[in-house]
């Protein structure tokens, strides 16, 4: 299970790769979410609880358990993440509304060659 995972999260990081060096904003904001999530599925495949299946709560009676912190970095990251895709987002429609155009190239003055 965590060979499976490993590949989705560097398939993930290719596409994320793929979107983020494209023109349009929508892309890169696109990009930079599934950036997140590969990064989500790394720190769940390096947290031990894919492979044991055992709950992260440590008690007496308890023989194993997972460790509990990757599952709140990834918690952390998931509300970090929201958020700033959110922003990204308003402010790609705010420019979107100035220029007219959602075109990187564009914005900076690059002409098509």
């Amino acid at each position: 299970m965590e060979t499976l995972t490993t590949i989705l999260t560097g398939v993930l990081v290719s596409v994320a790769t793929y979107l983020i060096l494209s023109r349009s904003v929508l892309r890169v904001i696109l990009g930079t979410a599934v950036l997140s999530h590969a990064a989500h599925l790394l720190i769940m495949s390096m947290g031990r609880g894919l492979k044991s299946g055992e709950v992260p709560i440590l008690t007496d009676e308890a023989l194993s358990y997972v460790d509990p912190l990757p599952q709140a970095l990834i918690l952390t990251s998931i509300v970090i993440s929201f958020a700033v895709t959110a922003i990204l987002l308003v402010l790609a429609y705010r420019t979107y509304r100035e220029t007219g155009t959602d075109n990187l190239f564009e914005w900076r003055g690059i002409k098509d060659e």
